[in-house]
């Protein structure tokens, strides 16, 4: 049996965590200088499902699935590390990119892998759910907002 998945837990205090959602605006900031982008600023007002659908739903439904059953029952099977990241961490980030295909072109779901790692490993570093959950909806919202409208 599985163990119960825990949202509770964020470690505000934590430097590392204020590091990785810093690196959402670098992001953005990288990725409007490679596509230029000429965003509609009111444009989730006019489409409320699409905006909020990747935003808020599938970051939290993709992070039960991937972090919370994918990576921790990889873990339990292998402990082996990398350096700072897991196996298990590696392997459910590949899948994660590999399930983005299915909406995104390859390089955009290729792409997707390091934000993954970084999900998975506040899920380990954390033990929670609620920090990689954070993390996914805040580079979503930004994302989402600059680069879909």
């Amino acid at each position: 049996m599985l163990p119960p998945l825990r949202f509770t837990g964020i470690r505000q205090g934590d430097p590392l965590l204020w590091i990785a959602l810093a690196a959402g605006p670098v992001g953005w900031l990288g990725m409007s200088l490679v596509l230029s982008p000429e965003p509609d600023w009111t444009w989730p007002l006019h489409a409320p499902w699409v905006f909020l659908l990747p935003v808020l739903v599938y970051p939290v439904l993709e992070e039960i699935v991937f972090r919370g059953l994918i990576q921790d029952a990889l873990a339990r099977l292998m402990a082996w590390r990398l350096g700072p990241l897991t196996v298990a961490n590696l392997i459910t980030s590949v899948l994660f990119a590999a399930a983005h295909l299915i909406h995104q072109p390859p390089v955009w779901a290729a792409l997707v892998f390091f934000p993954s790692l970084v999900f998975g490993y506040f899920r380990e570093r954390h033990d929670t759910l609620g920090t990689p959950i954070l993390i996914h909806v805040f580079y979503n919202l930004g994302a989402v907002y600059l680069f879909w409208g």
